[in-house]
């Protein structure tokens, strides 16, 4: 399984995730932040599991490039 982790309310909108990994996040055009598709939210914090391996790449890609550090895979 899949876990992706994103702290929205941190998100500098730098659009790299979204370059890296287009099937997991979005730019929102109201406020110019990330938004990881599909995911729950519960304190601040965004949570997407998901048994899809194709997305492990993209999702790598995404924490590895965000330079506010706010995307955390889990694998």
């Amino acid at each position: 399984m899949l876990i992706v982790t994103f702290q929205r309310a941190k998100c500098i909108g730098c659009n790299y995730c979204e370059e890296s990994a287009p099937e997991l996040f979005r730019m929102s055009v109201k406020d110019g932040k990330a938004v990881l598709l599909h995911a729950t939210e519960k304190r601040g914090f965004y949570t997407l599991k998901t048994h899809r391996t194709d997305l492990i790449r993209q999702a790598l890609n995404a924490e590895q490039v965000c330079p506010a550090k706010i995307i955390k895979v889990k694998k």
